[in-house]
């Protein structure tokens, strides 16, 4: 029993260690969504060259200014407008600079409506809840392994355990659940310059579910070794105490039949000794006479003479 309930805890520990190692990096990460922004394309410059509008300008009498001249572009339809690329966490979004050098990064919490910004405050303190509750569960389940000798300790811990891994799953979900409803309502009503064309789910919005995935795991497996090690506990008690009831039974009837005997003994060996002197006096006193028969009836006779 000892070498299995070791193993299913060594179990625990390394999914509730993989699954602390996944939502932290899920947390400080902002590749929840990513997708595709689609806006103007900006006038071309000696800086930006590149992703911009070249404007063609017709030759202007020389008393005109040049901010009366009419400037024409050839572009039409999407050719006026850039996609950049974009990806949001749960603190930041960031953005593809058109210049092509680095990301411009905004505040998310400012970007969402004011409407929404209550419910990614409380996913936030349930992903900072989620992630000390595993750091809980994951010292817990060490000290488990620790106390694998002592078998009531190990389970105390082991409760506590599973309690604690348990609570920081639920919050993990409603968490993601809580991120995903304010990035989708951000979508529709958030900023124009950031509302995004196209997107999808990143990288860290997959690592925050397998996460929760493997805490769930984590949880399940401590539970079931509470479970079999309670269980195989109460059946090594009762096979104890079964034992117990069957080697008393066997004293009490070799207690009864070695009783039984000596009492029949006893009685036995009393009658024996109360028999002996009784017939032995009798005799004593008895006289030894000779009696003969046929002299009976002369003496009746003699008498009645």
């Amino acid at each position: 029993m000892k070498t299995s309930r070791k193993c299913r805890a060594m179990l625990a520990v390394a999914l509730n260690l993989v699954a602390l190692v996944f939502s932290t990096t899920a947390f400080v990460t902002t590749y929840w969504c990513e997708g595709t922004q689609k806006v103007p394309k900006p006038n071309c410059d000696k800086e930006t060259k590149l992703n911009c509008i070249n404007f063609n300008s017709t030759t202007a009498p020389p008393n005109v200014s040049k901010t009366n001249q009419v400037h024409y572009s050839w572009d039409t339809g999407d050719d006026k407008f850039v996609f950049r690329y974009f990806h949001t966490g749960i603190w930041y979004s960031c953005e593809e600079n058109l210049n092509g050098i680095g990301e411009n990064c905004r505040n998310f919490i400012d970007l969402a409506p004011a409407s929404e910004r209550s419910v990614l405050w409380l996913s936030v303190i349930s992903e900072v809840l989620y992630i000390v509750l595993l750091v809980v569960g994951f010292s817990l389940m060490c000290l488990e392994l620790f106390h694998s000798n002592n078998v009531i300790d190990g389970l105390k811990l082991n409760a506590f355990a599973a309690v604690f891994t348990v609570l920081s799953g639920l919050l993990g979900m409603v968490a993601h659940v809580m991120y995903t409803q304010v990035f989708q309502v951000t979508v529709s009503l958030g900023p124009e310059d950031w509302r995004p064309d196209s997107w999808d789910y990143g990288w860290s919005f997959c690592l925050a579910w397998g996460s929760f995935t493997c805490c769930m795991a984590a949880s399940v497996t401590t539970l079931n070794s509470y479970t079999k090690t309670v269980v195989e506990f109460r059946h090594k008690r009762k096979l104890y105490e079964q034992s117990l009831r069957e080697e008393q039974m066997f004293v009490d009837r070799e207690a009864v039949n070695y009783f039984r005997e000596r009492s029949i003994q006893s009685v036995s060996n009393s009658v024996e000794v109360f028999a002996d002197p009784t017939t032995s006096t009798m005799k004593s006193l008895m006289p030894e006479t000779s009696l003969d028969l046929s002299e009976i009836p002369e003496a009746l006779g003699d008498d009645q003479c």
